[in-house]
């Protein structure tokens, strides 16, 4: 089984084989999962809606995991567990959107 624990220490081993720990400050880390998420997003830019629904799987799958690296990189730097950060933020975005409020709507928390 793929876990996140099992994809960051292959990460950290891929890393640390090659020396480039050096590179991985947090500032680094951050702007290399920003250039990515760049990266991902332009697979997708000056195309209709229809368009991108059709994205190159291979493509978006390489720019995914390029995102998801970068982002385990800089949880495990700073010791964070992704699974409980992300729960933890799954609550405070269930008490930011209730369900009867926010239901089949695109609207901001404050504007709901």
């Amino acid at each position: 089984m793929f876990d996140l624990k099992t994809a960051t220490a292959a990460l950290v081993k891929f890393r640390d084989e090659r020396n480039w720990q050096q590179f991985h400050n947090t500032k680094d880390l951050a702007l290399a999962l920003s250039i990515e998420a760049a990266e991902l997003n332009e697979l997708f830019l000056w195309k209709t809606k229809e368009e991108s629904e059709n994205v190159d799987l291979e493509k978006l799958k390489e720019e995914l995991a390029d995102v998801f690296a970068y982002a385990l990189l800089l949880a495990e730097k700073h010791k964070l567990d992704v699974t409980e950060i992300v729960l933890e933020k799954v609550v405070k975005n269930g008490i930011k959107y209730p369900v009867e409020k926010s239901r089949g709507s695109a609207k901001k928390y404050d504007e709901l």
